[in-house]
């Protein structure tokens, strides 16, 4: 569980960095920090639909991010680096690093459904996969089982997610296309 606690420590910092750094590229990069720790934090709360749906919208916001970052603000790279700007960003690499191996090491062996392990764990409580089978057809209605969980038990988070990725989908159209549809030195005909 500590490294729990870490990776959120390490979230909010870079969080701070992103708020207080005079560089846009610099912010950026530390807000997809934040973005990748915070999917990383949903994966060690064993939420793989989240952690799925954070990093295709982390992904699709530093593009967009960072294409209009490097359109405002013309930094060049020389030899002068500041030694804490890079101690910072090894550090946030190096924590990014071993969250990730952490997190990875407690999924089940591969072959043996995380399900599997949930319901042989004492700490845990009986996994929803085994309520879904059970009572999905009488709850639902629904022959599928797939689709009573995404459309009936967890309808709410399907609504969610799709909106996320529309959301972010629409954006990315909006920011990257090459011309406006209408110029404003262009009188309307």
């Amino acid at each position: 569980m500590t490294i729990f606690y870490v990776l959120l420590v390490f979230v909010i910092i870079a969080a701070l960095v992103a708020v207080e750094t005079k560089n846009l590229l610099s912010a950026v990069i530390c807000i997809g920090a934040v973005g990748f720790g915070a999917s990383l934090l949903f994966l060690f709360l064993r939420a793989p639909d989240i952690a799925i749906t954070q990093i295709v919208v982390e992904v699709l916001g530093l593009v967009i991010l960072i294409r209009a970052t490097i359109s405002r603000d013309k930094t060049f790279i020389t030899g002068d680096r500041e030694f804490f700007a890079v101690v910072v960003s090894v550090v946030i690499v190096f924590v990014i690093l071993l969250a990730g191996v952490h997190v990875f090491q407690t999924l089940p062996d591969f072959g043996k459904p995380a399900f599997a392990v949930a319901a042989e764990s004492d700490r845990l409580p009986a996994p929803a996969s085994q309520k879904y089978i059970k009572d999905g057809l009488k709850d639902t209605g629904a022959a599928n089982l797939v689709a009573s969980v995404i459309l009936d038990y967890r309808a709410y988070d399907t609504l969610g997610e799709a909106t996320v990725l529309f959301t972010s989908i629409i954006g990315a159209t909006v920011i990257m296309r090459r011309k406006s549809r209408k110029l404003l030195e262009e009188p309307e005909i």
